[in-house]
């Protein structure tokens, strides 16, 4: 028999996890979304490489072998590999979140193991910490 207290925290855990599975599936569908978008626009800037960790590399523009043109690739170039790092960061988040839907974690701060608010999740669906972990760690708590 389970000490009443062990058998409070593990109902009161079950209740605590239990997202509505509409809801997962609807964060689900616009974490694909969001995937497919974010691959489209990284294909866009950058080339494909397997020895990249995310698998992609920003490429270096051909504008032409006059000064001025040097000069616009590099800030080009500086500009889209900005833009594929902060891409492939988001898609790495995306595809962490998709892999908490599937282990049944998704919606579970991953500091204090709390349920994440759904408002937070509808704005970000990648999140992966509640506000008050995610304030802590950027140390406005």
């Amino acid at each position: 028999m389970l000490p009443v207290a062990l058998f409070v925290f593990l109902i009161g855990a079950i209740l605590r996890w239990r997202m509505d599975q509409d809801f997962i599936k609807e964060m689900g569908q616009a974490l694909l979304d969001t995937k497919q978008k974010l691959e489209k626009d990284l294909k866009g800037l950058s080339r494909h490489d397997v020895r990249s960790k995310q698998g992609f590399d920003a490429e270096f523009p051909d504008y032409g072998d006059k000064e001025d043109e040097n000069a616009a690739e590099v800030a080009t170039f500086t500009d889209n590999l900005a833009l594929e790092h902060t891409l492939e960061g988001t898609l790495e988040d995306v595809n962490a979140a998709l892999s908490r839907i599937a282990k049944g974690t998704y919606g579970q701060c991953r500091y204090c193991g709390k349920e994440i608010d759904q408002r937070r999740l509808r704005a970000r669906p990648e999140s992966s910490s509640c506000v008050n972990c995610k304030k802590k760690k950027l140390g406005q708590a």
